[in-house]
């Protein structure tokens, strides 16, 4: 098959980026800069743990993610570092063990580490910097429904649907200034509470890693489940000029399957792009896997008539699909279609 000109253009910026980034990055390093690391929440098994972070450069005795209330974009402008060597720890009880930073500084590795069920802390440790944690979620081995949400427009309010005032917002406006979808925390909360305490809960965006801190700070502050928060790389890649989040959301539904092969997932999303197709096709292939799917309606061409019915389709032959405008409707619809059994 040949290369599409898209490709070739993106690799072609992706190897002219990084070449720019080994110049200024051994300039800085000469001026005393070191490697620091940005930890992310990850989330874990009885079996294994996925540990993720992201390795830059930082001034001397800087900290890197120091900075709050600041305009997005600022946290775009950052120089991260690939072939890192990170060593990782988890509460003194598993580890230590070392890893390589990847393509964008992005640290993604599975580790065969046995730990009970709850919030563990993973420690990094990079050159003379001091360590730095982040949570783990281990689910319970007797978990069976966990929780995948969207985040634009499904927790965090956005208005993709004009995608030009959408891109102002988020690079102009800091993350605490930003408002929750009314009702979407307390969904999450419920749907968590009816399963196991330890239920896995994952959140999806096709954002950025560079947002992830501001973001898990965001979910926290507006009553959001403990979750780990999975993310893209920033600009063009080896791949193609612009990252594919479509892809990306396949991809982290197919693994999070291969992780938790006995959970059925309810997935939370939004009509305004593209999750009613994603979340249908997952449902379709994997039905044994998906609970429900549940779309906050944020587009203008809706039928109110056919929404007030509540669940009107099931796909892959049992499961639900379920939209409302916002989470307390969809809470309530979610509860009807399962007393139902529909």
């Amino acid at each position: 098959m040949n290369e599409q000109p898209g490709s070739r253009l993106g690799a072609g910026l992706f190897r002219f980026g990084r070449a720019r980034r080994d110049v200024i990055a051994s300039f800085l390093r000469r001026r005393g800069w070191s490697y620091a690391v940005l930890p992310y929440p990850g989330y874990g098994t009885s079996e294994q743990v996925r540990v993720l972070a992201r390795v830059v450069l930082a001034a001397p005795g800087k900290d890197p993610d120091s900075v709050r209330g600041v305009a997005a974009w600022r946290r775009l402008v950052t120089l991260q570092r690939s072939r890192v060597d990170v060593e990782i720890g988890v509460d003194g009880i598993a580890g230590p063990a070392e890893v390589r930073s990847g393509p964008g500084g992005l640290i993604d590795s599975t580790l065969p580490w046995s730990l009970g069920p709850g919030e563990h802390r993973v420690t990094f440790r990079v050159g003379d910097r001091p360590p730095v944690t982040a949570p783990v979620h281990v689910a319970a081995p007797s978990a069976r429904t966990g929780i995948v949400c969207d985040i634009d427009d499904t927790a965090l309010l956005t208005g993709l649907q004009r995608p030009l005032s959408a891109a102002w917002r988020t690079l102009t406006r800091a993350f605490a200034q930003r408002a929750p979808v009314e009702g979407m925390a307390d969904l999450l909360a419920a749907a968590r509470e009816h399963g196991d305490e330890h239920a896995p809960v994952v959140y999806l965006s096709t954002g950025p890693w560079n947002f992830n801190e501001p973001l898990t700070r965001f979910l926290h502050r507006n009553g959001f489940p403990a979750g780990p928060l999975l993310q893209t790389r920033w600009g063009p890649s080896e791949e193609g000029f612009f990252r594919d989040g479509q892809a990306h959301k396949r991809r982290s539904l197919r693994r999070l399957r291969e992780d938790f092969p006995d959970v059925r997932w309810l997935l939370v999303g939004d009509d305004g792009e593209n999750d009613p197709a994603i979340y249908r096709e997952f449902a379709r292939e994997h039905p044994g896997n998906v609970a429900a799917v549940l779309l906050r309606q944020v587009r203008g061409d809706v039928d109110p008539a056919a929404t007030e019915r509540g669940p009107v389709e099931t796909v892959g032959g049992s499961v639900p699909v379920v939209r409302g405008p916002d989470g307390h409707v969809l809470l309530e619809r979610f509860r009807a279609a399962r007393s139902t059994g529909g």
